[in-house]
């Protein structure tokens, strides 16, 4: 299970989790002739920037005190998945129950009315689903921080859901934090990358490159870091006709 925090557009994701593209070039395990495969567990009633709208609005109307700002999480997309070889041998309704047993946990961990999309794609290699929710209190704040918290919310986040997971396929292991493998996360397109290739000094060459890149990135000097966080949100923020110029 792994959240995404976004504060912006939601157009990117929804393309990619309702599939609304013909080629997906940047992503070559996606077979889009297995699309009509995927299961829509909570298909979404509109877009979903709309969607999200709705939900902050309705939330602002029973809370007077909600405040959006331009960098508050608007919405969590989570990916919720296991290892390739768990779904070996396993049948579309099987893999169905598995992922329907995962909303239920979410539905009652960030309430069913804040859900707005859950998507199980079966036209990749591993089988996996994308719940989109919106970040919203019992209270009616919009507030990610309260509802996964930190390193140590997330580590319970993980706990709880395993647990949970657990009742219903008790074969199921719970994944090691890295803070005990000492693995770093690899971003999923080098992960591809590094997967179709056959050479493993090749694999292991990208890795090295990769911690080396992010030794780079801390010893950035601040203020260059503030240079360019100043562009990122220029560029976010732009109108289309002006974003070549933000660049």
């Amino acid at each position: 299970m792994r959240f995404v925090k976004h504060s912006g557009s939601a157009a990117g994701i929804e393309a990619h989790h309702e599939r609304m593209k013909e080629n997906y070039r940047s992503n070559p395990d996606i077979h889009t002739s297995r699309s009509e495969r995927n299961i829509h567990i909570i298909t979404p009633n509109a877009r979903y920037n709309r969607e999200i709208k709705s939900r902050i609005v309705t939330a602002k109307e029973r809370n007077p005190k909600l405040v959006l700002k331009s960098n508050s999480v608007r919405f969590v997309d989570t990916l919720i998945a296991a290892s390739p070889t768990y779904f070996f041998g396993m049948t579309d309704e099987s893999i169905k129950k598995f992922f329907v047993t995962a909303l239920r946990f979410f539905q009652e961990k960030v309430s069913e009315k804040n859900i707005i999309s859950a998507v199980i794609h079966m036209d990749e290699k591993t089988p996996h689903m994308h719940l989109v929710f919106v970040p919203l209190t019992e209270d009616d704040r919009l507030s990610a921080k309260d509802i996964i918290g930190g390193p140590a919310g997330c580590r319970k986040w993980q706990d709880d859901f395993h647990a949970r997971m657990a009742k219903t396929f008790p074969d199921l292991l719970r994944g090691k934090p890295k803070d005990l493998t000492g693995r770093e996360h690899i971003p999923t397109m080098v992960l591809k990358e590094m997967n179709n290739l056959e050479n493993p000094d090749r694999k292991y060459a990208m890795v090295t490159e990769l911690k080396a890149l992010r030794e780079y990135v801390k010893n950035i000097p601040n203020e260059l870091k503030k240079e360019i966080d100043d562009c990122r949100k220029r560029d976010k923020f732009a109108k289309t006709p002006q974003r070549e110029k933000a660049r």
